[in-house]
């Protein structure tokens, strides 16, 4: 073989080799389970002859979810499918809305220790009220998908430390970017309430106090001060901003974004997540946020049970985080956070369940569920405790939470009770689009279980 030949052979082996190369990359970019940057499409779907768990109406044994243009376009036992329409057969399977946990920090930590890079929970000082969780959400995150599968289709993300920790989003666990899963981009300013105890109130990067109890009140009292004028500022800068938006002839405020983030809530347009488990914090965040006129949400309220009176009366929603945990003290009867959403629910308190978990364990939201409805609290109210609950408690319950016409189509297909460790997700749909069901898990499953 001559030069000229064997250069011949060799070009043509590297085109070959180009062309194979491209081929595969064409099908990994096909292909929905390795696809990046692109999300799946809306389309026209049709669920039939599936049981459908509406939640804010009774059940439909044997129904039809129509989707378009990723909202319910019709729900009900005599539903027409329209031509064209992609089919879920349904038949023994039964159709829950998405579960919602609003108590996470779902995005905003990938590897919590070891890996400092991939934790972006807090931001340094007191008062944040001007940073976003929306801006930290990683859409790459492993978590997404492995939370998604197991039918939690969102979650409200809030982020940690200081007094004023930042504002949390309600975000879909699906999207290539912030802005695609962004539902309310800033849903509620998270305060962590002055704990009166050892210890801060807000996890990373929180506010030690003294142990001391008269120090510890004290220091109690000069935060709560704090909170008050900084939230009394943004006040004042609302007021200023609005004067000269009606007089030019006025001095022109300066901008300040700190205090520009706390307006909505200083005006009680939008809600503030007080973080408080105890019963003296729980009581004290109420009184604050009545002084203040604030919204109230509170977050963790492990000792709810005790001051459920008042909640009710001051119509103050709660999110459990603790529900699968032990007693906070010696004395505490084994089951006494198992029962917290039952007694809550006897006293008419509007309360969610969460895993407030920052993310690996949001999974598992089904089964801190279950434990609830395993000690007093009705299967139907479990599964309203993170559906329609936590929607409403974040002002969307007209757009999630339930199957309704209408309502974003954040749908799981179910081979059984949503709430029973045994049941599968057979199918799952995010904003109207059809999701595969694969994630970090059943990537390592699929790579491990034959090997012997």
């Amino acid at each position: 073989m001559t030069v000229l030949q064997k250069l011949a052979a060799f070009t043509l082996l590297i085109s070959i080799c180009c062309i194979c190369g491209q081929t595969v990359m064409a099908q990994q970019i096909g292909s929905p389970t390795t696809q990046q940057g692109v999300l799946p499409p809306r389309g026209v779907f049709a669920i039939r002859n599936a049981r459908i768990v509406t939640v804010s109406a009774p059940d439909i044994e044997n129904g039809t979810i129509v989707i378009r243009d990723g909202k319910i376009e019709a729900v009900g036992a005599s539903v027409n499918v329209p031509a064209g329409a992609q089919i879920i057969e349904g038949r023994g399977l039964s159709v829950y809305p998405g579960m919602i946990d609003a108590g996470t920090n779902m995005g905003l930590v990938e590897v919590p220790q070891g890996a400092s890079g991939t934790v972006d929970l807090s931001e340094v000082g007191e008062f944040n009220p001007n940073a976003k969780a929306i801006t930290a959400v990683n859409p790459h995150s492993a978590h997404i998908a492995v939370t998604r599968v197991e039918g939690v289709t969102n979650t409200v993300t809030a982020p940690t430390g200081g007094l004023i920790s930042g504002q949390a989003a309600l975000i879909n666990l699906l999207g290539t970017a912030p802005k695609e899963m962004a539902v309310v981009p800033q849903a509620a300013l998270v305060i962590n309430y002055p704990r009166i105890g050892g210890g801060g109130g807000g996890g990373f990067g929180a506010p030690q106090q003294p142990t001391n109890l008269s120090e510890t009140l004290e220091a109690n009292a000069r935060q709560l001060e704090q909170l008050r004028k900084m939230l009394r500022d943004g006040e004042a800068y609302a007021r200023a901003q609005d004067a000269y938006a009606k007089d030019k002839s006025l001095p022109r405020p300066d901008q300040n974004v700190v205090l520009a983030a706390l307006v909505p809530y200083v005006r009680g347009q939008q809600p503030v997540i007080f973080r408080a488990d105890r019963e003296p914090e729980i009581r004290g965040a109420i009184r604050f946020a009545e002084e203040m006129k604030l919204k109230p949400i509170i977050l963790g309220g492990n000792d709810a049970w005790k001051v459920a009176s008042l909640l009710k009366e001051k119509n103050v929603p709660v999110i459990l985080t603790g529900v699968f945990s032990l007693p906070v003290r010696e004395d505490d009867a084994y089951d006494t956070l198992f029962e917290n959403p039952a007694k809550l629910q006897q006293a008419g308190v509007l309360f969610a369940i969460s895993t407030g978990d920052s993310g690996p364990e949001v999974r598992n939201l089904a089964q801190y569920a279950g434990m609830a409805a395993a000690y007093g609290l009705s299967k139907a109210d479990a599964v309203k405790s993170v559906t329609l609950n936590p929607a409403r408690i974040m002002n969307v319950g007209d757009r999630l939470g339930s199957i309704e016409v209408g309502k974003i189509a954040n749908l799981v297909v179910t081979d059984g009770d949503l709430l029973e460790i045994r049941t599968r997700i057979r199918y799952l749909l995010i904003d109207g689009r059809s999701v595969v069901l694969s994630s970090r898990h059943t990537e390592l499953n699929d790579a491990f279980k034959n090997r012997r």
